[in-house]
């Protein structure tokens, strides 16, 4: 079990964005919503490649920071997200995709019963803040 994904001890990643500035990466946050439920399926980035494939394919595609490459939602799992929309935030520094999902689910991460997960949103803050606490499978 990966404690990071599926635990419930709090380890938040502050240094991301910073991780990501040292790598040189040019690259705006992108927040993935289910055009028809309006759940919010991920966070994720993107550079001007990624944006440009994306508009091409009209499918979700993503500059993997930890990776450093492009990363295009299902070419793997076939978990493809049709891309509806692209909508530009007021100081034009993030971008929010309208999706709607081709698969069965979302996240890298399975369930206890080994299915991907519909959001990389499965768990909260509990109320002290202190901790995780499960809020789907």
């Amino acid at each position: 079990m990966n404690d990071l994904e599926e635990g419930t001890r709090l380890t938040l990643d502050f240094q991301k964005l910073q991780k990501t500035l040292a790598s040189g990466c040019e690259v705006i946050p992108v927040v993935v919503q289910d055009a028809d439920t309006k759940e919010v399926l991920v966070a994720a980035y993107a550079n001007q490649r990624a944006l440009a494939r994306a508009l091409e394919t009209r499918t979700a595609v993503f500059w993997s920071t930890s990776r450093n490459e492009l990363w295009e939602k299902g070419a793997t799992s076939g978990d493809v997200f049709e891309l509806l929309e692209v909508w530009v935030n007021c100081e034009q520094n993030s971008l929010l995709y309208l999706v709607r999902p081709k698969g069965k689910g979302m996240c890298h991460t399975k369930d206890a019963a080994g299915v991907t997960r519909t959001s990389c949103y499965y768990r909260r803050l509990t109320a002290e803040g202190s901790a995780l606490e499960w809020v789907a499978p």
